[in-house]
């Protein structure tokens, strides 16, 4: 009979090829809590327990999809963010902690505030947009996407959250063809692809082979593409007073503020992740 160490043991030595100790640890807690319902501390107190049958089946399962390479959160089906269980697969990217630290700088910036009309672009699973709905309920909060299976998930996520998010199937680059020309906002956020083919050769095959690679990657030669797109949006349609808030590639943060600043853009604010590297800029218009 297994008991619930033996199956650690077994995912500790099935993952350590592809995976540090600590992170394989990580998974095999995940699936715990997944399957079991259970947190990982109560399996810190009942680790000897004996597993059978349909329970250890799953665990099984979840190794053997884990030893391909695929992120957990996809054979799960499922990702934390910002106290949110949310709906993720291969068209949406996984939400990441960096990109809560986003979302709580605006949190902490706009939690007084009564009216507010958001703006998030390039919405993926709609984790910053239903993050922001959840924390600032009265907030009116338009999300866009440019594919359709992503807006699928975040309505699907909105459905599950009970979340109110009006998502869009839309080409940022295509902006003028959609924007309304009254439409205001007061903050436009945007976690936009930002990552160069330079830099592909650090990055873990769980994100290059699994993870859409049109919200994660740039062409090289215009990496700040993204930015000088919404910035040129913002100076449209932000409210007086109204932000720009975006998570940046931490090799090019200054090129991002010096981009912002030539559009005119003041109080440019540059902040760094837990990792402490360049990571979030606001900027007012």
């Amino acid at each position: 009979m297994k008991t619930l160490k033996d199956i650690a043991n077994t995912y500790e030595e099935a993952l350590l090829p592809l995976y540090p100790v600590m992170e394989v640890k990580q998974l095999f807690l995940m699936s715990y809590s997944f399957i079991t319902k259970k947190s990982s501390a109560y399996y810190m107190s009942n680790s000897t327990n004996e597993v059978t049958g349909t329970v250890l089946h799953r665990f099984m399962s979840i190794l053997e999809e884990l030893q391909t390479g695929r992120p957990i959160q996809h054979v799960l089906g499922v990702a934390d963010f910002y106290g949110l269980s949310l709906s993720v697969n291969e068209h949406t990217l996984i939400p990441r902690p960096e990109t809560e630290e986003l979302v709580e700088w605006i949190v902490k910036e706009h939690q007084n505030s009564e009216q507010l009309s958001i703006l998030d672009v390039g919405t993926g699973s709609g984790c910053i947009a239903l993050a922001l709905k959840k924390q600032l309920p009265p907030a009116r909060i338009d999300a866009i996407d440019l594919h359709g299976e992503a807006v699928t998930v975040a309505r699907t996520n909105a459905s599950n959250l009970n979340l109110s998010v009006n998502f869009v199937q839309a080409d940022i680059l295509e902006w003028d063809s959609f924007m309304l020309r009254n439409q205001q906002y007061d903050i436009i956020v945007s976690n936009p692809p930002y990552i160069t083919p330079a830099e592909q050769k650090n990055m873990h095959n769980n994100v290059l082979l699994y993870e859409p690679h049109s919200a994660l990657f740039v062409e090289e030669q215009t990496p700040l593409l993204f930015y000088d797109v919404i910035a040129e949006i913002g100076k449209k349609h932000l409210s007086p007073g109204g932000n720009l808030y975006f998570e940046i590639n931490q090799y090019l943060s200054h090129e991002t503020c010096e981009l912002l600043l030539k559009k005119g853009y003041k109080d440019v604010a540059l902040r760094q992740d837990i990792n402490r590297v360049d990571r979030m800029i606001k900027a007012g218009f």
